[in-house]
């Protein structure tokens, strides 16, 4: 055991976070089945996966609000379960909920966890004040937080996460649910921090956000790493172009989608496309196919494109759906055949 711990402590020299053979189940269920990464110092991971596939549940054990059933993981050096106190001393956690009192100020909020991590009177009042003017949030500062937006919210719990200037963060989906203004100030501060030498990961269902952010991906489904590199390179992996077809208004969407899923495509009701990562030099045969099936079905095409593949293709090939904010291919295959 020592000698496992010894080991994980010399990895952790160029690395803020080391799990290894890390399980968890609840019941008989299996969340996870011995995930393995590590993430260096002053870069960002992103962690990538259905809903259930783990993610939360590898933040809570590294956060140490939750014991794994078995294997490591190291922070700092430090173990997560055997030195769980050093451990909370470099970390801060942004979890999918705003988690601030909303009958206190802005201001208020921030002093108080201050006080918590027993800071000095004179470093609470500087970092508060700091922190207030990176989040944007100096004129709402004297309000109750109850008056807050989702946005304003959202910037005052990862502000709170930073009082103590810990040198880990773990954000859980920190930009779920907010607006695209509010969405790129945390992702400008996040990149700010990053910046400044803190280490972070995240764990998102936005594709763009893991795109821009991310200076390495890791997907997980079922418990279980299945795909992990950098944004272009999981790209590679899915192919070299995705072909893309606009069904015509006037059109009949659910034979398109008849057709969509007896030649393997992903379908997208809101924008009404067919879509499919095109293998290297055969997307025009593969467009040839599907345009033939569509004419057979009666079914009027508006548009063809083909684009560079993105991360949710990436998602989409690797786990069988797109991200939880896309239809399921598979629930709609259901509706469809009912």
């Amino acid at each position: 055991m020592e000698h496992t711990l010894d080991a994980q402590r010399s990895i952790s020299a160029d690395n803020a976070i080391v799990i290894k053979g890390l399980r968890k189940s609840f019941n008989k269920l299996t969340v996870l089945n011995g995930i393995d990464l590590c993430v260096k110092r002053g870069t960002v991971l992103a962690l990538l996966g259905p809903n259930g596939a783990g993610k939360t549940t590898t933040i809570r054990i590294l956060s140490t609000l939750l014991l794994p059933d078995s294997g490591h993981a190291v922070i700092h050096g430090f173990d997560v379960v055997r030195e769980a106190n050093k451990v909370r001393s470099l970390i801060g956690l942004t979890g999918q909920y705003a988690a601030v009192d909303e009958y206190l100020t802005g201001e208020e909020n921030l002093l108080m966890i201050g006080r918590l991590y027993r800071l000095s009177h004179q470093d609470i009042k500087r970092r508060t004040q700091k922190l207030l003017e990176l989040f944007d949030l100096m004129e709402s500062s004297d309000r109750p937080v109850k008056t807050y937006s989702g946005g304003m919210r959202r910037r005052l719990d990862l502000a709170v996460s930073l009082i103590a200037a810990p040198p880990i963060i773990f954000l859980d989906e920190p930009t779920t649910g907010l607006d695209p203004r509010s969405r790129l100030i945390m992702w400008d501060i996040i990149e700010q921090l990053v910046a400044a030498g803190t280490t972070i990961l995240l764990t998102t269902q936005d594709m763009d956000e893991a795109d821009r952010l991310a200076d390495k991906i890791i997907v997980i489904d079922g418990g279980k790493i299945i795909a992990e590199g950098t944004s272009d390179e999981l790209k590679q992996q899915v192919g070299s172009e995705r072909l893309e077809i606009t069904i015509a208004e006037a059109s009949s969407f659910e034979k398109a989608k008849r057709v969509a899923y007896d030649a393997g495509l992903y379908l997208d009701g809101k924008t009404r496309t067919l879509s499919l990562a095109a293998t290297k030099g055969g997307g025009v045969h593969q467009l040839k196919q599907v345009l033939s099936r569509l004419d057979e079905a009666g079914v009027d095409v508006e548009n063809v494109s083909f684009h560079r593949p993105t991360l949710d293709d990436v998602f989409l090939t690797l786990t069988g759906h797109r991200t939880e904010q896309q239809p399921n291919i598979e629930i709609e295959k259901q509706k469809v055949q009912k």
